[in-house]
């Protein structure tokens, strides 16, 4: 089993100064999943405690010089802690900018290798980041689990290729930050937050106590996927009158999540995508946030980043 590339200047910046940050604040362990072609970082999928994250980069993102090999054709998956991973990183390329003419001049490495550590008898896996200069090398070795079995390959593998299904319907979220400071004040109301989304390109959002009702709405959304015209009669009809009644109609669906899931979910927005939307699966199984990239200086989609997130339902609502 064996895994070595050469980080590229694209893959530091993407990695260092968007996505770690992000996946950071979605959980402090996460599986490291690789493959002949793709990167994935992978919170939550095989529990379904709580807020699933997947991320995931072509090979040529990240990577040059990007070499894996194993009896399990050819995918090597590990759990590693995100912060550790992304001190490393950050000390790594530091080192690397003071010694060199930029932060790939002197080619940061890194690599799978067993080491024998001072306290232990045996050799102990670590994922392995080494600058070379021109006199001398610095290694920095982050921890990781044992890699994973091949039944554990093919149930993380398993796991992923369900959480790749994405909602018959999804609506552009207009701003991130906006969203964000509202939960942030539904956080002092209740814990559970009912949220439904429309054909019409409506997202509604509500929190509901005892005392005191406090909702958002955001109408006339770009809709990806399977849409409708919103029916005139429904027009002066309140927020909540007409949500519900997309729902009876078939054209709506509702769920309830944690405020704090989804307050986390949002964290996301740490690495900096150009788009977001929100989707409801078949059945109401979850609620969806699907991030989108831009190549940049262009408005074309970016085929070699993509990153969601899939928040456990705690009540199916209807559908």
């Amino acid at each position: 089993m064996k895994f070595k590339a050469f980080l590229t200047e694209n893959g530091v910046s993407l990695l260092e100064k968007r996505f770690l940050p992000a996946l950071d604040k979605m959980g402090k362990i996460c599986h490291l999943f690789l493959n002949r072609d793709r990167v994935f970082f992978l919170h939550n999928l095989l529990n379904g405690d709580g807020v699933q994250s997947i991320a995931q980069f072509s090979k040529e993102a990240l990577f040059d010089d990007y070499r894996i090999s194993s009896q399990y054709d050819d995918c090597i998956a590990f759990t590693v802690d995100i912060s550790l991973l992304q001190r490393a990183l950050r000390s790594s390329v530091s080192i690397c900018t003071e010694f060199g003419n930029g932060p790939t001049a002197n080619r940061l490495q890194i690599k799978l290798a067993k080491k024998l550590t001072k306290n232990s008898t045996q050799r102990l896996p670590f994922l392995t980041f080494e600058t070379k200069g021109y006199k001398s090398a610095v290694i920095q070795d982050v921890p990781i689990s044992s890699p994973l079995s091949r039944n554990q390959v093919l149930e993380l593998q398993t796991a992923l290729d369900m959480a790749q299904d994405l909602p018959q319907t999804l609506v552009q979220v207009p701003d991130l930050n906006q969203l964000q400071n509202f939960v942030d004040r539904m956080r002092h109301v209740g814990d559970l937050l009912n949220i439904s989304i429309s054909k019409y390109g409506d997202l509604h959002i509500q929190i509901s106590t005892t005392l005191i009702t406090l909702g958002a709405e955001f109408q006339k959304l770009l809709v990806i996927g399977e849409q409708a015209d919103a029916p005139s009669e429904d027009r002066n009809l309140s927020a909540q009158t007409r949500a519900a009644r997309a729902v009876l109609r078939g054209d709506a669906q509702s769920v309830q999540v944690s405020v704090k899931h989804f307050g986390k979910s949002l964290q996301c927005h740490l690495a900096k995508p150009d788009c977001a939307f929100y989707g409801i699966a078949l059945q109401g199984a979850c609620l969806t946030l699907v991030f989108q990239f831009f190549i940049p200086g262009t408005h074309r989609l970016d085929k070699s980043i993509s990153m969601h997130c899939r928040l456990p339902v705690l009540d199916q609502g209807s559908s």
